[in-house]
């Protein structure tokens, strides 16, 4: 029998192109885990862009007769598009209207407003993600966030200390008191097994009736006493202005990043930290390992605590000069969502912060210029960590290849890598 050979088309010429090569390049692409956080952040811009469109009343207008002259729709659609987003720009990093003023004020104020609602959303970030290393969820950033800024702010106003002396003071008393509200967590978990969920979202109820009943007391309250804020933080306790008094970003920036190494070192140099990811990673194992989990509890709910303190520390001390109902902000939750987008990790953490304190900012003046609702700005946030959480629906969305590994896994490999 003669045998017939196959054709050298079919064979791959030596140096020649690889077929399977881009099939490789989509699949490392796909396992990449920084690519697929920004094709998260794409698709949720898309989808905004369509929530956009679809709330703007010219493009809803011109929908009406769509099938008659579709090119209206497309071009009112396209245009409110990119007014909002240009807004979301120039809101969030610089506004050349107000940057041709030539004032400090008017170059660097987009950037300011987003540096200022970032510095929170960091040390919250980073308090979530370090008990997330730890197998814990520390849901209770706001009841931590409310009793730091109480401490402080009460040493603002009720002690007359020098200066330097009286702001060092203040941030302590913040750090003492988000401290030990969330170390009241880690214990209840650690002596009796009660769940930290649970016990934080109480704990945030205590603090937030807590400080309720704080603005109705004599001494707390402001006089003349017909309104629920307190009296007003010493000059001398306050965090100084980065770019002078006109614009807000402070020092609180400083502590924000301080504490972004300090976890990093923490986690990646101390032995502290690596019982802490020894017992994220497996409790049992860390036990037999001569580990105290329970001790490990405390520790690192009392740290968590201190960085939701630092968060209401420069709330208090920073952006504001008296202490509300309100002071957190919603902060304690939307930290959640930067430490899953930051992945637990300090650096990626401050990151997120950043890219969440831009679409703060920046959703106040695209809602003021254009008349979008600022509810937008919340749905992409919310999208992109919906995103981040299911890799493999932007893997589907963008036909990258992949490992296939569930969102479960994908972050846990995030939070203990």
């Amino acid at each position: 029998m003669t045998e017939v050979a196959a054709p050298t088309s079919a064979l791959p010429e030596p140096g020649g192109p690889d077929p399977a090569a881009p099939v490789r390049r989509r699949r490392a692409l796909g396992d990449n885990t920084i690519v697929v956080t920004l094709l998260a952040f794409v698709a949720a811009m898309v989808v905004g862009a369509i929530l956009i469109a679809f709330s703007d009343p010219a493009t809803r207008s011109a929908s009406a007769y769509f099938f008659s002259a579709p090119m209206d729709t497309l071009r009112a659609a396209a245009s409110a598009i990119g007014r909002g987003y240009a807004a979301l720009f120039e809101g969030a990093v610089f506004n050349p209207t107000t940057a041709a003023r030539g004032t400090v004020a008017g170059i660097f104020g987009p950037i300011s407003e987003t540096l200022v609602s970032a510095t929170p959303l960091i040390l919250g970030g980073l308090s979530v993600g370090l008990a997330f290393r730890a197998g814990l969820f520390n849901i209770g950033g706001q009841g931590q966030i409310v009793a730091g800024a109480t401490c402080a702010g009460y040493v603002g106003f009720a002690w007359h200390l020098p200066v330097v002396i009286h702001l060092v003071v203040a941030i302590v008393a913040g750090m003492v008191g988000g401290g030990l509200w969330g170390a009241l967590a880690g214990w209840l978990k650690a002596r009796t097994g009660a769940h930290e969920v649970i016990t934080t979202i109480m704990l945030n109820y205590v603090a937030v009736n807590m400080l309720g009943f704080l603005l109705s007391v004599k001494g707390f309250q402001r006089p003349p006493y017909g309104q629920a804020i307190s009296n007003v933080v010493d000059a001398n306790a306050r965090l100084p202005h980065l770019l002078g008094s006109s614009l807000r970003v402070n020092a609180g920036l400083f502590l924000a990043l301080l504490a972004a190494y300090a976890i990093h070192w923490l986690l990646t140099r101390s032995v502290l930290g690596f019982e802490f990811r020894a017992v994220g990673a497996n409790q049992n194992a860390a036990r037999t390992a001569g580990m105290s989990v329970e001790r490990s509890y405390t520790r690192v709910m009392l740290i968590a605590g201190v960085l939701s303190g630092l968060a209401g520390v420069t709330q208090i001390l920073g952006t504001n000069s008296a202490i509300t109902g309100d002071i957190d902000a919603g902060i304690g939750f939307d930290a959640i969502t930067v430490a899953l987008l930051g992945r637990a990790n300090a650096g990626g953490t401050v990151l997120a912060g950043l890219l969440f304190g831009a679409l703060r900012a920046g959703g106040v003046q695209m809602q003021s210029s254009t008349g979008t609702p600022i509810d937008v700005v919340s749905v992409v946030q919310a999208l992109i960590v919906l995103f981040i959480a299911a890799p493999a629906l932007v893997r589907f969305l963008f036909r990258l290849h992949g490992s296939g590994a569930g969102a479960g896994q994908g972050l846990a490999k995030g939070w203990n890598g």
